[in-house]
């Protein structure tokens, strides 16, 4: 009898657009689509031939499908963006399970739900998967993204992954370089070896010696035989992050062992060879830390054989809706809520935000919000105050200079203030209108009016 996880199955029945079963190969055996407005493939297009026949611009392992087939392995909520034979571009979020009959793969079935801008059911959220994905690391897959620069990083990623050479990644804080590093492990050649990750400014320099590097029986008081990181990642990825917060008499002996492969643990004389692939993060400007002597410039350039630049959140305006959206759906799963996105004030305030934390302070600002909130959508007041005050700033200041406005624009603008403050500190429509003192129908034509009907009942 095949086998599928029958409860995750049934909490999706009513959620997804479309629908794909497989045998072994990859084959499609059945498909079904309920979003013809968005994906326009017939049935005879697609039946009889694999994923990657449909699509030849994806490969293999950017295919939850082949993927689930290789390894056996569920994924849950995987977002892919591709485009139809007929010019479409369309994103979806996939939830893709193997079928096992006798202990073996003889299929899969592929659930998906349109998220495209304009296209998606923002009232549909799927179920969050709890389990780790194997070792519990990042995918390529799960880099999460609209924007071409990071479309770019995410292309570059296999081209490097199969390769001894290391790499350096530089990126501000939150912006997910350890996300990036874990991505070319799994992606690569290593990706059944083990990955480890050290940040170096955690710890002082003399505990990290140790740390790296292992330490032999008596060497100091207490000292046991114990592997270093060197040791532990051996055939796999070790990442150094932060390494220009490393003191530069270790980035000495750090050198010393990547030329050489090998090291010794500390209290013993045998050296110890190792085959590891050196991923390192630096959270500033790279050859500004070499300017100011925060890197060595000879281990600068042995650990900068390829670079990969993590543009900043405020610099890819385009993710950052698009990530909300993404931990929107997150947290509904998470906390069972079901929040339906933020209103457009909030989407001004997060696209006029600075974001000096980046990803991480954007996925900390939904949390934060789904603890409080009492409506389905994220509200100002919803916000912490150091993000709203410097907003309402700049709201004074450009109220002030609009002193050339007629009447008319003036009672509009200060109405709409006024209708927005209301729905703010309500929980609906109806609570807001009898606060204002109108009608729900009077308020309902004045959010269509000003373009506020994310906040209708």
């Amino acid at each position: 009898m095949a086998t599928l996880n029958i409860e995750r199955i049934l909490n999706m029945y009513n959620y997804f657009d479309g629908a794909i079963i497989t045998d072994e190969k990859g084959k499609i055996l059945y498909y079904t689509n309920f979003r013809t407005d968005l994906y326009d493939l017939k049935i005879k297009e697609i039946v009889g031939k694999t994923i990657l026949e449909i699509h030849p611009e994806m490969k293999e392992e950017d295919s939850s499908i082949m993927r689930v087939l290789k390894d056996g392995v569920p994924i849950y909520d995987h977002i892919e963006t591709l485009t139809t034979p007929h010019g479409q571009e369309i994103t979806n979020i996939y939830s893709t399970l193997p079928i096992i009959q006798d202990g073996r793969i003889v299929g899969a079935i592929d659930l998906s739900r349109c998220i495209s801008e304009g296209g998606q059911r923002k009232n549909i959220v799927l179920p969050k998967f709890d389990g780790d994905s194997k070792k519990g690391l990042y995918h390529i897959n799960d880099i999460i993204t609209a924007s071409s620069e990071m479309k770019q990083i995410k292309q570059l990623i296999p081209q490097i992954a199969n390769t001894d050479s290391s790499v350096l990644i530089y990126g501000e804080t939150g912006t997910g370089k350890e996300l990036i590093a874990q991505s070319i492990h799994t992606c690569g050649n290593r990706s059944d070896k083990n990955f480890v990750s050290q940040n170096c400014a955690a710890i002082p320099s003399t505990l990290l010696e140790s740390i790296l590097f292992g330490t032999a029986k008596g060497s100091y008081t207490g000292a046991e035989d114990r592997p270093g990181l060197f040791e532990t990642a051996n055939g796999g990825t070790l990442f150094l992050d932060e390494i220009n917060s490393m003191e530069l008499s270790m980035q000495v002996k750090i050198l010393k062992a990547i030329e050489e492969k090998k090291i010794m643990r500390i209290g013993d004389n045998k050296p110890v060879y190792f085959d590891v692939k050196i991923i390192s993060a630096v959270n500033e400007e790279p050859y500004e830390c070499v300017t100011n002597k925060k890197i060595r410039e000879d281990l600068f350039y042995r650990l900068n054989t390829v670079q990969i630049d993590i543009p900043p959140l405020r610099e890819r305006i385009v993710d950052i809706s698009y990530l909300t959206d993404y931990f929107i759906a997150s947290y509904n799963s998470k906390m069972n809520k079901n929040v339906l996105g933020v209103t457009d004030e909030v989407k001004a305030i997060f696209e006029d935000y600075n974001w000096p934390g980046n990803v991480r302070e954007l996925r900390n600002l939904i949390e934060g919000a789904f603890n409080i909130i009492g409506s389905r959508f994220i509200q100002k007041k919803n916000l912490p105050q150091y993000l709203t005050r410097k907003y309402d700033q700049e709201q004074e200041r450009l109220e002030a200079n609009n002193q050339n406005m007629s009447l008319v624009q003036k009672v509009e603008f200060f109405e709409k203030r006024l209708i927005v403050a209301a729905l703010d500190s309500s929980s609906g429509v109806t609570e807001a209108a009898d606060k204002l003192k109108i009608s729900k129908q009077a308020l309902n034509y004045k959010l269509s009016k000003y373009r506020l009907k994310e906040y209708n009942e």
